[in-house]
C-alpha cells in the first residue's frame, strides 16, 4: 500500500545517553511530530518516530486495524529505542499521548518520562456510545483531522474517520483510563486552552489520576488540537528538552 508523501517514519541516531519515542494521533502521521524530532535530533537525542498501522495509506486500510496494532508497533520501537539508549522517554500526541500513557502502564520505570500534547482518554460526544453498533454499519464519518490555528499549515491525515478504527479506540480509552494510577514517570502535559477535537476534560482526568508525583500542566493559548506544528509549537519543543534534561539531572543524583 503506498504511503502518503511526507507520511513517512523517521528516525535519528543521536546520543546513546537519550532517546525519545514519539507517537502520533490517531488518523494522524509522523509528520505532525517531525519539527518537534528534528528539533530533539538537533538537542543531541536519539529520535524514533514509527508510522502507527493504517495510518499514512487510506482510512480503509485504518478500518482495518486496532488499537493492538497501535500499541504493538510503538511497544517495538519503544524496546529497540531502550535497547540504544540508558533512558527511554516517550512523547505522544492526541492518541499518541494514549499510546505513550499504556506504555508506560506496561513498562514502569522502563520508561524515564512522559511528555504529552492534548492526550486523549475519553470523550463526551453522546454518539461515541453508539460506535460498537454503528462500526457494523457505517464505515467512515466526516473526518476530524486539520484543527490548527496557524494559517497556511496543513495536516497530513485521513479527511475521513474510518469508524472501526474509532470504535477500537475507545477500547483502548476505558483500559488506560482505568490503570492510570499505575502511571508514575515525571509527565509533562500541554494542553490546548482551544481544542476542537479533545475536550479539556481529558488533560484533567490525567492530571487527577495518574501517579506521578512530578507532574506538570502547561497550557498553550496560541494553538488548537495539533499542536505540534501550530504557532505554540516552539514552547512545546523547548519545554520538552527542558524536561528530559531535568528528570536526568534528577536521577544522577
Amino acid at each position: 500500500m503506498p504511503v502518503l508523501a511526507g507520511a513517512e517514519p523517521f528516525t535519528h541516531s543521536g546520543s546513546t545517553e537519550v532517546g525519545v519515542l514519539l507517537c502520533h494521533g490517531f488518523t494522524g502521521t509522523p509528520a505532525s511530530m517531525r519539527p518537534w524530532g528534528e528539533h530533539l535530533a538537533a538537542e543531541g537525542f536519539t529520535v524514533r518516530c514509527p508510522r502507527l498501522p493504517g495510518h499514512g495509506t487510506t482510512w480503509r486500510e485504518m478500518n482495518r486495524t486496532t488499537w493492538t496494532d497501535w500499541y504493538d508497533c510503538v511497544d517495538a520501537g519503544f524496546a529497540a529505542l531502550r535497547g540504544e539508549c540508558e533512558s527511554a522517554f516517550v512523547f505522544g500526541l492526541s492518541m499518541g499521548g494514549t499510546l505513550a500513557l499504556r506504555l508506560a502502564q506496561r513498562h514502569g520505570a522502563d520508561v524515564s518520562g512522559l511528555v504529552l500534547v492534548n492526550p486523549s482518554v475519553t470523550t463526551l460526544r453522546k454518539d461515541a456510545k453508539l460506535l460498537p453498533v454503528l462500526s457494523k454499519v457505517i464505515p467512515s464519518v466526516k473526518g476530524v483531522a486539520g484543527d490548527v490555528a496557524k494559517p497556511g499549515v496543513t495536516e497530513i491525515a485521513y479527511d475521513r474517520t474510518p469508524v472501526r478504527a474509532a470504535a477500537s479506540l475507545s477500547v483502548l480509552w476505558r483500559l488506560v483510563r482505568a490503570e492510570l494510577p499505575a502511571v508514575t514517570q515525571p509527565l509533562l502535559l500541554l494542553r490546548s486552552v482551544v481544542d476542537h477535537i479533545v475536550e479539556p476534560v481529558n488533560g484533567r482526568i490525567i492530571m487527577d489520576r495518574v501517579g506521578s508525583a512530578n507532574r506538570t500542566e502547561v497550557l498553550l493559548r496560541d494553538s488548537f488540537h495539533v499542536a505540534t506544528i501550530d504557532n505554540d509549537a516552539p514552547e512545546i519543543f523547548e519545554r520538552s528538552v527542558e524536561f528530559v534534561r531535568s528528570v536526568r539531572q534528577v536521577g544522577a543524583r
